[in-house]
């Protein structure tokens, strides 16, 4: 793998070392650990925005069809 150079202010670069300090983490680790939970939250905000679209009809079949579920796995 190769490494690059990346140009932040000195307080950045001080707190993401600090971070990843704390963490026992390489600075790189730590960056993809950010990059990471970035992208979980913009995976998990899509997943509420298509939640949110979801029509009355289908959210109440999805209900009762996890309700039947629920019924099936008690009995």
């Amino acid at each position: 793998m190769s490494h690059t150079t990346i140009k932040v202010s000195r307080d950045l670069r001080d707190l993401l070392k600090r971070q990843a300090a704390e963490e026992h983490r390489t600075l790189g680790d730590h960056l993809a650990y950010l990059a990471s939970l970035a992208e979980k939250q913009r995976r998990l905000e899509r997943l509420r925005a298509e939640i949110d679209a979801t029509s009355p009809e289908d959210l109440a079949s999805y209900r009762e069809e996890s309700e039947w579920w629920e019924r099936a796995q008690d009995a």
